[in-house]
């Protein structure tokens, strides 16, 4: 269990979030500021990285809204030429960033993970074993990469779960979509 005393940070991969909540069986959208606050209170996050593969003007809106709800903004970096690709692949960027605040010995206390993607067992392998690790949340039980099956129950769980979905799902009574 988290300490309540440690101050735990949260690295989300953003398209996996997204793309993870729109094919569950009943696709549902995150409400970022109730998963912000919900990353706050169950977790003890204390800052909150949301990975994104590209910008384009056309989502400044959505840009916006993520900070406004709290999180900290990451893009990948990209040459010119990359830059018309659709594909986000942020998985190193955020290893990366894991990595470096480690071997920096930033004060924190453990890491959460949002992502479905296997490209981090490797990683959350390792946080384990340095106590380092919180947990991985799946944004459904079909997007969890085959890699995580053999993960302890007690490092997991799936934000398509009723309580937690009812706790950070945006609802149709709320004008425009964040």
């Amino acid at each position: 269990m988290t300490k309540i005393s440690e101050k735990n940070y949260a690295f989300i991969d953003g398209q996996n979030l997204h793309m993870g909540t729109l094919s569950s069986e009943v696709p549902w959208k995150i409400d970022l500021q109730r998963f912000r606050v919900y990353l706050a209170e169950k977790y003890n996050v204390t800052k909150a990285y949301y990975y994104l593969g590209f910008t384009h003007t056309d989502y400044n809106s959505l840009y916006r809204n993520i900070q406004e709800a709290g999180f900290i903004l990451e893009f990948r970096k990209h040459t010119l030429a990359m830059r018309g690709e659709k594909k986000g692949n942020v998985d190193t960027e955020i290893v990366f960033e894991i990595m470096r605040k480690l071997y920096k010995k930033e004060h924190f206390g453990k890491i959460v993970l949002v992502s479905g993607d296997g490209d981090f067992r490797m990683l959350v392998d390792f946080l384990i074993a340095e106590g380092r690790f919180q947990k991985i949340l799946f944004p459904n039980k079909h997007f969890a990469s085959s890699l995580y099956r053999s993960l302890h129950a007690k490092f997991f769980s799936f934000l398509e779960d009723e309580g937690t979905r009812r706790k950070i799902s945006w609802t149709q009574k709320k004008k425009g979509y964040p």
